[in-house]
């Protein structure tokens, strides 16, 4: 009798530790289910969409514009920051904007779009441009009550000429305490000017508030403000030659939004000098890297950069500038991204779904 019972205790035990067996490994295979769920891997859009702008929409969707290898430049949307899909582009062939009858008669370049909310608007800036003629360059903007469009041409922010600045792209709007600012500019210098903008969204630049504030080595401009620092992101080298491609990303900072702007050692980025914060990896899987967008933050207060690279580029010709993305950690009060090189598989953003 003792034996039967010694049995049945045994075949009970073996069984509870079957059912517990199964269900840690049940639980096992969940937890690493949801951590392979939670990478990713870049670049996160595979085709080319350079100059990359993004925006977290009222409705809390992300959506990407880059300059128009797709033609009209292409909208990508986003629940994650990680899964992209193509939209539809911000204009037709019968809607896209022109020069300033003024500048140019020639049709326009669209490059390096800013995409922003302001004033219950969603708002597209774009450089106008053609290659090579750097007088003709223009700074536009059209409206939409849409991120994913119809995005209607408004008018002109400035124009090369006008500001005395030659090859007046690359814009960036920032706003603060009430105020509007632009900052601009391409390898002749970055500019911040003071915004004017009027309640039917007529957007003009302040010329007499106009200053320089980084020297002839950048393009690309972007600010982040951190805590009591502005942070100044720009690119360096040269953007467009594939595997060639020396492009970086560089930033300097101020505690005031007009500089000086300064790198650890205190020179200033009006001399040129800055500190690396991206640059193409050591084997050339990306090539190239620059041209991010604002930072984003994602629902756990992290913060992420876009931008586009060149991802396994060719060894001759252009397969196109790509977009990549990585978190920016902040050390001492300066931004990281890794070990200065893009990741090929990270932990993704915290997004609530």
């Amino acid at each position: 009798m003792k034996s039967e019972i010694n049995q049945i205790i045994l075949m009970l035990l073996v069984s509870l530790c079957g059912i517990s067996c199964k269900s840690h490994n049940l639980s096992s295979e969940e937890e690493q289910s949801e951590i392979k769920e939670e990478r990713y891997w870049n670049p996160i859009i595979n085709i080319s969409v350079p100059d990359p702008t993004a925006i977290r929409a009222v409705d809390g969707t992300f959506y990407l514009y880059g300059t128009e290898d797709t033609r009209n430049i292409p909208i990508y949307h986003s629940q994650d920051m990680v899964n992209w899909k193509f939209v539809s582009t911000a204009f037709t062939d019968i809607t896209r904007p022109q020069f300033p009858a003024q500048v140019s008669a020639s049709e326009a370049s669209l490059w390096a779009p800013e995409i922003r909310y302001i004033k219950g608007k969603y708002v597209l800036f774009y450089s106008l441009a053609r290659w090579g003629e750097h007088w003709v360059s223009t700074v536009g903007y059209a409206l939409s009550d849409k991120p994913e469009g119809p995005f209607v041409p408004k008018g002109y922010v400035l124009t090369s000429k006008e500001m005395g600045v030659e090859n007046s792209i690359d814009q960036f709007y920032y706003e603060e305490d009430g105020k509007h600012y632009m900052l601009w500019g391409s390898f002749f210098g970055l500019y911040i000017v003071e915004l004017s903008v009027a309640d039917d969204m007529t957007i003009t630049a302040k010329k007499e508030t106009m200053k320089l504030i980084a020297g002839n080595a950048y393009e690309g401009v972007n600010v982040w403000k951190r805590d009591e620092y502005y942070y100044l992101f720009a690119s360096i080298g040269s953007c467009c030659e594939g595997i060639k491609s020396t492009y970086q990303t560089v930033v300097g900072r101020s505690k005031s939004l007009f500089g000086p702007y300064q790198n650890k050692a205190g020179e200033q980025m009006l001399n040129n000098r800055h500190e690396v914060v991206l640059r193409s990896s050591v084997d050339n899987v990306f090539k190239g890297t620059g041209h991010n967008s604002i930072l984003l933050e994602d629902d756990a207060g992290q913060t992420w950069m876009i931008y586009h690279a060149y991802y396994k580029p060719w060894a001759t010709g252009d397969n196109g500038r790509s977009v990549s993305m990585d978190m920016v950690k902040w050390v001492d009060e300066w931004p990281y991204v890794n070990d200065g090189t893009p990741s090929v598989s990270a932990k993704a953003p915290i997004v609530d779904k």
